[in-house]
């Protein structure tokens, strides 16, 4: 899953995926989606593995419009 936030300075970026991995796990719990719960690893909807990178509007890195349009064309998992 690729996600482009945009968070305030002051919060960690540990604490930013442990609420968006926790809040959208409860959120697909409460659907109770069959075909989630069949594939659950060891119950636990997300990894607890996570890789995080930043973006700027220095000169050196991608215009946000760039990283938005390679973000909305990824393929779906088969």
């Amino acid at each position: 899953m690729h996600l482009l936030v945009h968070y305030p300075p002051k919060v960690a970026v540990s604490h930013l995926v442990n609420s968006l991995k926790g809040v959208s796990s409860r959120l697909i719990r409460k659907k109770n989606y069959p075909s989630i719960q069949k594939a659950l690893w060891g119950g636990s909807l997300w990894s607890k593995s996570y890789f995080a990178a930043s973006a700027g509007c220095a000169p050196l890195f991608a215009p946000l419009s760039i990283i938005r349009q390679y973000i909305e064309h990824q393929e779906t998992p088969h």
